[in-house]
């Protein structure tokens, strides 16, 4: 099965999964306590007014009538208003996207920068103390809370020695990644012990593989050995962890960029749930749901590159 053939075939996976998304978002965010038209007006609204807004808003009509209508918008590209910026959804959410996606990229990039070389030296010295102290770094950062983290590291590199940013997102590439920094190594924490336990346990499986073993008797060296016929291999099941932790990072993103006071996708959920914005809630969540789809796409056609064994059938 060529790549072009499996791309529309995964399409066609998504339809049903979309649906299921769409659905979900748009009956759960009107379980949510409190009436827009109210929290937007204040206590003090009349009802004549609250009514007035309500029927502006959509509010109103059934429920049956307001999914359809959402539907229909959907297909069409149109995410909705929001209610509370009264602004169009899908340009308030691609402001923020992009602070989302480069805080969860560096988290992924120094991850993979951490876990590979440690993964690496713990595999080739199983048992001895290297090992050892690998695995038990690998359990205490893991057992952190993000959030507890966060604020320590806060409080010692932007307080107490203000080497980084306490706070906002800058402007221009360094300056992003400067404010960037503290949050990237705060999900790190969380993200890094779970590629190094994976890809530590690939490694000694398949440092022990028939072809491996065949490699070594020819005379090469400890480098070229793990170059050559062990980390590639290697590399599939952490892939497979890296993929399906995306959308954890996604999520786990809304407290961080909260601690930090990044602008990004995490600040708006939390401020549009407190505004009960259904528009903005159920934007959010597609747009969401999209990543995590195309994210596993992308793996997906990573394991063909990383093993020719692999097809796309």
């Amino acid at each position: 099965m060529n790549i072009v053939v499996f791309l529309r075939r995964r399409l066609v996976q998504t339809v049903p999964v979309l649906s299921g998304i769409v659905l979900v978002v748009f009956l759960v965010v009107r379980l949510i306590p409190g009436d827009p038209a109210r929290i937007m007006l204040g206590m003090r609204a009349t009802e004549e007014r609250l009514a007035a807004l309500r029927a502006e808003l959509g509010l109103d009509l059934p429920i049956w009538h307001q999914f359809g209508r959402f539907l229909v918008n959907v297909l069409q590209g149109d995410l909705g208003t929001s209610l509370f910026y009264r602004r169009d959804v899908m340009s308030v959410v691609f402001e923020r996207l992009p602070v989302t996606i480069s805080l969860v990229g560096l988290s992924v990039l120094l991850s993979v920068l951490i876990c590979v070389p440690l993964a690496i030296a713990a595999a080739t010295r199983q048992g001895t103390w290297v090992d050892q102290v690998v695995r038990a770094l690998s359990t205490l950062t893991l057992s952190i809370p993000g959030f507890w983290l966060g604020l320590n590291l806060l409080i010692v590199f932007a307080v107490v020695y203000p080497i980084f940013p306490i706070a906002g997102f800058g402007s221009g590439f360094v300056d992003h990644l400067w404010h960037l920094t503290l949050p990237a190594i705060t999900i790190t924490f969380s993200l890094a012990p779970i590629l190094l336990r994976t890809l530590r346990a690939s490694l000694i499986e398949i440092m022990h593989a028939p072809h491996v073993e065949f490699a070594r008797t020819k005379g090469l060296s400890q480098r070229t050995l793990i170059r050559r016929h062990v980390l590639r291999n290697g590399m599939m099941a952490t892939v497979t962890i890296l993929g399906v932790n995306i959308g954890w990072l996604m999520g786990g993103s809304v407290v961080i960029e909260n601690v930090f006071s990044l602008p990004g996708i995490g600040a708006l959920i939390v401020s549009s749930i407190g505004a009960r914005d259904y528009p903005m809630i159920q934007g959010i969540a597609l747009i969401f749901g999209l990543l995590v789809i195309v994210v596993n796409l992308l793996t997906d056609l990573l394991y063909a590159a990383l093993d020719p064994r692999v097809t796309y059938g």
